[in-house]
């Protein structure tokens, strides 16, 4: 079971959504939910962008409106997820990049709610845009993604499970365990998988269904073989079910020391119709 949920409050117009959706979770499993608010530097590199800019040293009263504001943001968070029916409930607020702050943050929690950000809020700094990618390919923990449209639908439901027999793919599964377990139905989605048929076995699906089954996931295999991308697949499958979740791993790789997603988890963080739980 999940009990400790960490989700992102940053004011924006996405915070709604996932707010539900962790509130929906929280309950659920009787977790306690942490709201995450961040100034967005800390008080160092506040000094220092002041000082190098020329201005005038008076960070003080400055970054004191910024933690203000996080503050309100914080306060609402707390009165809207005791409205939603969460019993345990905490606002921390962090004088850091929303970036570092998570990633630490999600260490020492379960899950980690945050929203899709391929129509990003003009209103919001460049450094928090690709938030999820950056805290699913750095932490340790998996992370739950949330479309805007997401008003506090069941879920999982029936969930949609990508299995390629990869390590991500295995971290992925066993992150959503405590939902798989809930689901009414599991499809575990196998594309094309003649073409990774050394980490599949003689029977693609068969033993990390078996698996499922002993943790008691009501699993079914589902085989596809299409011209459409992984994603695409992926995310047509989770339409045409009805699906409330999306469970694939996350997969990256090192360019100039910076993290770049694959194109499968690009697709699915940019366009996933439903929750998408995600794990590197």
């Amino acid at each position: 079971m999940y009990k400790t949920i960490v989700v992102h409050i940053d004011g924006s117009r996405q915070q709604d959504s996932r707010l539900h959706a962790a509130a929906l979770l929280a309950r659920e499993h009787d977790a306690h939910l942490i709201g995450s608010g961040t100034t967005g530097m800390s008080w160092v590199d506040f000094a220092l962008l002041t000082g190098s800019m020329g201005a005038p040293m008076m960070p003080g009263t400055d970054f004191q409106g910024l933690r203000d504001a996080v503050s309100v943001r914080l306060e609402k968070f707390v009165e809207e997820a005791g409205r939603l029916g969460v019993g345990s409930i905490e606002s921390r607020l962090v004088e850091d990049d929303p970036r570092f702050a998570l990633l630490m943050q999600s260490r020492y929690a379960d899950l980690t709610v945050l929203s899709q950000d391929s129509d990003p809020d003009p209103a919001l700094p460049v450094r928090i845009r690709g938030l999820p990618e950056h805290v699913t390919l750095h932490g340790a923990r998996p992370v739950l993604v949330v479309p805007d449209s997401y008003r506090g639908q069941p879920m999982p439901g029936t969930a949609v499970v990508g299995w390629d027999g990869s390590m991500q793919a295995i971290r992925a599964i066993e992150g959503a365990l405590p939902l798989l377990q809930r689901a009414e139905s599991v499809r575990l989605a196998l594309i094309n998988p003649d073409e990774l048929s050394e980490l599949h076995g003689e029977e693609p699906g068969a033993d990390m269904a078996l698996y499922l089954a002993r943790q008691g996931v009501q699993v079914d295999v589902v085989v596809e073989r299409t011209r459409s991308t992984t994603g695409d697949a992926l995310m047509s499958m989770a339409r045409t079910c009805g699906a409330g979740l999306l469970v694939a791993g996350a997969y990256g790789h090192s360019r100039y020391r910076e993290w770049v997603l694959g194109g499968v988890t690009r697709e699915l963080l940019a366009r996933a119709p439903v929750p998408l739980l995600l794990a590197h």
